[in-house]
C-alpha cells in the first residue's frame, strides 16, 4: 500500500495507522489494486454480471466525472437508493472520489420516509434503481427541497448507466481531503422515528476494515465475501464493500432480497468462503433444512450481528452445518462490530469482548463506570465512530460524548470480560437485524379509525428473536375486537410501513398500563 497515502503497522496490537495529510479513502480502497497487480482480479460477482478491479477503478472514474458534470461539488450529498450491484459501488466511490458526500439509503422505507430524508439532507442528487420508483416519485413529488440531479440507475435513455458509458475513462484524480474529513453518511432510525444522519469521516472504514476485517475475521486477498445484509446497512457496507476491497478479495452480490430462493443457488454457484448473517435468517434457514439444504461447504467462517444471536441458534447451526457463527454487535454510528467473539473463543449468547482498537465500559443508573462485573448501559470508544448527528445537535450531544458513544444498550460484563447483551435501554428494538421503531408502528396502528391508543414493544418468537407486539386500546362504541379487526390493524401496518416493521401479535386491551403523570409503562407489557 502506498505509503504516501496510509501506512499500517501489523507488528503492534492492534495495528497502528497512520494517515497521510492529504488522504482520500477511494485511494487505498479502489486505486490501490490496479498498482498493486489486481487488474484482472475479480472484484465483484452478481447473477448476470463480474466487474474485475480495472473495470471497478474506470467506473468509478467514469461516475466521478459523471457527478461533477451534472453540478455536484466538494460536501454536496448524493442520496442513493440502489439495489445491490455494481452500481452502488460506482457511485458511492466515485462521489468520495469526487468529493462528495454518497448517502445510502434503506430501499425497503415508504415514500415519508424518502421525503424526510431528501429535506433533512438538503441533498443536491438522487440516484435510486427502477424498482424504487414508485416510493422515491412520491417522495420527491411531496418534498420542498428538489434535489438539483434526480437519476435513474438504469432504464431509461438518460441514466447513470449511459452517462457512464458517455464518460471520459482517463483516470480521474481523487479530490484532496483529509482522514478526519467528512466523508459519507448513513441514516440511523431514532427512538421517536425520525432517522438521523450519521456523519462519517475519510477514516472510519478503514478502521473497521482493519480492526474487525483483519485482526478478528482474518479476511485476506483469496476470501470470497456473501454478505445477506444489504449495502444500505452499515453491517453489509463492511462485509460487502469495504471489507473485501480493503483485503483485495471478491464479493459476491445479490440484488433480491435475502432468502433461500435467492441465495441458495448463489452459495452453490459462487462457493463464498466468509458468510455474513442476520440472526432471523440464520433461523429461518434452520427451518428452510428441513426440506431444503443450502451448500455451506465452501464457508470457513459465518458471522451475525444486527440483533443477539440466540445461543441455541448458534449450536444448531453449528450441529447442522459443522460452521461456528462469530456473533457481535456493532452500530451504525460505530460502523460496524466493535464487540465480537473470536474464532478461538466463541461463546453462545455473548456478544463476546471488544474489537482491537476499540474500548467499552458499563455505566450505573448513577452514571458511574462500573468496574469488573456488572451490568448497565454500554459506553463504546473507537476511531470510526461517527463525528455527529446531522441536524441533530440535541441527539448529538446526547448520544456522542467526547471520545465515547453512548451505543442505548443495556449490557452485563461476567468475571471473565465477556459482555452479554440484555436489551435496548429506550424503545427501539431489532427485527431481522433491522432498527424498528415502536413509535412508527403505533402512529401507523393509531390511524385506524376504532383505535384510541395503542403501545408497542419487543417480544421473543419461538426461536428467542425479538419481534413487535402491539396492545391496543379501541375506542368507545367502536364495538368489540375481532380477528376481522386484528386483520385490518395488519393490513394497515403491512401497508404503511417497511416490511420487516408489522407487529406479530395484535392484543386487545381495555386500558394500558402507565405513570400518574399519563405515561405509558411499556416494561409492564414486556413483563407480561
Amino acid at each position: 500500500m502506498p505509503t504516501k497515502v496510509i501506512e499500517v503497522d501489523r507488528t503492534s496490537r492492534p495495528a497502528t495507522l497512520t494517515f497521510a495529510p492529504r488522504f482520500n479513502v477511494a485511494i487505498p480502497f479502489i486505486d490501490r489494486h490496479i498498482a498493486e497487480g489486481r487488474g484482472s482480479k475479480l472484484a465483484i460477482r452478481t447473477p448476470t454480471e463480474d466487474v474485475t478491479y480495472a473495470e471497478l477503478s474506470a467506473a468509478v472514474d467514469r461516475a466521478a466525472r459523471v457527478l461533477l458534470a451534472a453540478g455536484l461539488g466538494r460536501g454536496d450529498r448524493l442520496l442513493m437508493v440502489i439495489r445491490d450491484g455494481p452500481a452502488f459501488f460506482y457511485a458511492f466511490w466515485g462521489a468520495i472520489k469526487a468529493g462528495i458526500v454518497p448517502v445510502p439509503l434503506n430501499t425497503l422505507l415508504r415514500h415519508d420516509t424518502y421525503t424526510f430524508m431528501i429535506e433533512d439532507s438538503g441533498a443536491a442528487g438522487l440516484i435510486w434503481s427502477p424498482e424504487y420508483t414508485p416510493e422515491v416519485g412520491r417522495a420527491l413529488e411531496a418534498a420542498y427541497h428538489k434535489p438539483d440531479l434526480v437519476l435513474l440507475t438504469d432504464g431509461a435513455d438518460d441514466c447513470f448507466a449511459t452517462r457512464l458509458a458517455a464518460a471520459s475513462p482517463a483516470p480521474f484524480e481523487a479530490v484532496s481531503a483529509s482522514e478526519d474529513a467528512d466523508c459519507f453518511w448513513l441514516y440511523s432510525s431514532g427512538s421517536t422515528g425520525r432517522p438521523k444522519g450519521t456523519v462519517h469521516r475519510h477514516r472510519d472504514m478503514v478502521v473497521t476494515s482493519e480492526y474487525y476485517g483483519v485482526e478478528v475475521l482474518g479476511i485476506r486477498e483469496d476470501d470470497v465475501c456473501f454478505s445477506e445484509a444489504k449495502l444500505f446497512f452499515a453491517y453489509g457496507l463492511g462485509n460487502g464493500m469495504t471489507f473485501p476491497l480493503w483485503a483485495g478479495a471478491t464479493v459476491v452480490l445479490n440484488p433480491a432480497r435475502p432468502g433461500a430462493d435467492s441465495s441458495f443457488p448463489l452459495l452453490e454457484r459462487f462457493r463464498p468462503t466468509l458468510y455474513f448473517g442476520v440472526p432471523t435468517l440464520y433461523a429461518a434457514y434452520l427451518a428452510v433444512f428441513e426440506t431444503r439444504r443450502g451448500d455451506f461447504s465452501s464457508v470457513r467462517w459465518c458471522v451475525s450481528a444486527g440483533e443477539a444471536l440466540p445461543a441455541n441458534v448458534l449450536e444448531r447451526w453449528h450441529e447442522a452445518t459443522g460452521l461456528w457463527i462469530l456473533d457481535g454487535i456493532g452500530s451504525t454510528e460505530a460502523l460496524h462490530i466493535f464487540i465480537s467473539n473470536r474464532q478461538d473463543r466463541i461463546v453462545p449468547g455473548a456478544s463476546g469482548t471488544p474489537v482491537p482498537g476499540y474500548r467499552a465500559k458499563i455505566l450505573d443508573e448513577n452514571h458511574q463506570e462500573i468496574v469488573g462485573e456488572g451490568s448497565g448501559r454500554l459506553l463504546v470508544s473507537g476511531l470510526s465512530t461517527a463525528r455527529l448527528y446531522w441536524n441533530n445537535p440535541e441527539r448529538t450531544a446526547i448520544t456522542m460524548l467526547d471520545d465515547w458513544l453512548d451505543t442505548g444498550d443495556t449490557y452485563r460484563r461476567d468475571a471473565d470480560g465477556i459482555y452479554y447483551y440484555c436489551g435496548r435501554s429506550d424503545d427501539m428494538m431489532k427485527v431481522g437485524g433491522i432498527w424498528c421503531s415502536a413509535f412508527d408502528i403505533e402512529s401507523r396502528i393509531i390511524e385506524h379509525a376504532a383505535v384510541l391508543e395503542c403501545a408497542v414493544v419487543g417480544q421473543n418468537d419461538p426461536a428467542g428473536l425479538l419481534k413487535p407486539h402491539a396492545y391496543v386500546v379501541l375506542k368507545d362504541g367502536v364495538g368489540a375486537a375481532s380477528d376481522g379487526l386484528r386483520e385490518e390493524l395488519l393490513v394497515l401496518c403491512k401497508t404503511r410501513l417497511a416490511p420487516y416493521q408489522y407487529p406479530r401479535w395484535i392484543t386487545f386491551l381495555a386500558e394500558l398500563p402507565k405513570t400518574a403523570t399519563g405515561k405509558i409503562q411499556r416494561f409492564r407489557l414486556r413483563d407480561g
